[in-house]
Formats: structure tokens, sequence, C-alpha cells
């Protein structure tokens, strides 16, 4: 029966319904019958399902992150279906598989007014993603210290007790597909600008780039940090408020000419 729902729920399972200020909207389909079935198919799938309550740490980082993964200005080359589909466990992680030209090809096929928009647009949208990505750093650090707590909770009051240990590990493995996911999300953003950039370095040549290295080199700080689990630790908690004092890592061009671009060294 389950094989025959599934099929039926994926059609419908178009993207999740958006409100103000790229908020969810609630939805008795997307928030109550797709997870349910999610998590039956996850069962089946082998994986752990957990049937704790979220906390409300929990919840937040699951709403950050789904906010990062379809936020409105990439809404043209990102897959929102796709994301609805694996928020609720109906699919296996599906970003694994994601091209990084789509953004590029996306910038190329629209009709810009002039060349240099394209540049202006790549830092925009990089700092777009600069103003969210800290405070999911910041829900993820909750996260992880709700973890801290529940893992003291089941030692000292129910250090046997197998089906307890196995829903804290279980739920353990959610918390870090999501985080996992998020900062696969991020270097997926990061790498699709760096790619559009360096393509428009070579094609449209232009000065304006230097405003989408800048950008792009300030987000680069986040992904190496989320890479490395680094979600708590003070220079990132400087940044929820300060973001834009993050250091400037070297740039990918040096004494690039720009009258004379066939001279131009582009470093990657």
């Amino acid at each position: 029966m389950l094989t025959l729902l599934v099929p039926l729920l994926a059609l419908n399972a178009c993207a999740r319904p958006v409100g103000d200020f790229g908020r969810a909207e609630d939805s008795v389909i997307h928030d109550e019958i797709l997870p349910r079935v999610g998590a039956m198919v996850a069962n089946e799938r082998g994986e752990p399902v957990s049937r704790f309550i979220l906390t409300d740490e929990e919840k937040l980082m699951r709403n950050r992150v789904w906010r990062f993964l379809i936020a409105p200005h990439a809404n043209d080359w990102m897959f929102d279906a796709a994301v609805e589909l694996q928020r609720t466990r109906l699919t296996e992680p599906t970003d694994l598989s994601y091209t990084t030209d789509r953004y590029y090809t996306h910038l190329r096929l629209s009709d810009y007014n002039s060349t240099t928009t394209r540049y202006v647009t790549i830092a925009e949208d990089a700092r777009t993603d600069l103003k969210t990505v800290p405070g999911t750093f910041h829900a993820i650090c909750e996260v992880m210290e709700i973890e801290r707590r529940r893992t003291v909770a089941l030692k000292g009051l129910y250090p046997n007790n197998d089906a307890v240990r196995k829903e804290v590990r279980a739920r353990e493995f959610e918390n870090a597909n999501v985080i996992a996911w998020f900062t696969r999300a991020l270097d997926y953003r990061y790498k699709s600008y760096d790619v559009a950039l360096n393509r428009l370095l070579v094609e449209t040549p232009h000065q304006e780039a230097g405003l989408s290295n800048v950008a792009l080199n300030r987000l680069a700080v986040f992904v190496d940090r989320a890479k490395q689990g680094e979600f708590c630790d003070p220079f990132t908690d400087q940044t929820y408020k300060a973001h834009q004092e993050l250091p400037a890592l070297q740039s990918r061009y040096e004494n690039m000419d720009y009258n004379t671009p066939e001279e131009a060294v582009i470093l990657k």
C-alpha cells in the first residue's frame, strides 16, 4: 500500500507554500501528511526515525535551513520541489547530484541591459546569503547544545534503557542530516557563484567583478567554517551583527588589466 501511496504523494509534493517574508505557510499536506509518510518511507529504507517531540531549537534550525534552501533570489535556478521531497524524507538526498553551472546559465539567459549587471547580481545574491547564514549558524549551535543536554540526561536517567537510547540516536541522526544538508547547500551556493564569476571574467571582463569577488570571499569564510563544523566559535558569533566586517580572502585575480582582457591573469 505504501509503495502505491508514495508516488501519488510525490506528484503532489510541489514546493512548500510560502507566505510573507519567505516563511512557510501552514499546510496539512506539507506539515502533517507528507512528513508522516516520509517517516515511514525512511524507516523502510533502514534510516533511523525518531518519535521524540521536536524542541523549539530543532524547529527553528529546520526552518532556518529550509528558508536558506528556497531563498527567493535563487528560485530560478534552485530546486524547490526536490527540496520538499527531501525535507519530508520521501526521497533520499537529491542535492548530491546538483551541477554548479545552473546559476551561470540562469545569469547568461537573463535579459540584462548591461553585461556588468550580472556581476552586480552575483554580489547581491551572495550578500543576501550572508544575511541569512549567520542566523542559521546560531540555530545549529543551539541544537548542538540541546543534544549535549539530551546526552547528559540520557546517561543520568536512562543509562541502561536501549529504547530511549535508540530514540536519542535517531534524533541525532536526523539533526546531523539537516546540518549536513545545510553545509552542502552553502557550499553549492558558493561554488555556483564562483563558477559564474569565473566564466564571466573570461566572457565579459569588467571592473564590476570586484564587487562579486569581495562578497564571495566573505561567503567563503562561512563555507569553510561549516565544513569544519565550527558553528559555535566566538568568531562566528561576532558575525551575527556585523557580517560585513569579515576579512576578505585573497582575490581570485590579480593585476587584471581591463583594457587588455586577453592578457588578464585569472586565478581560481
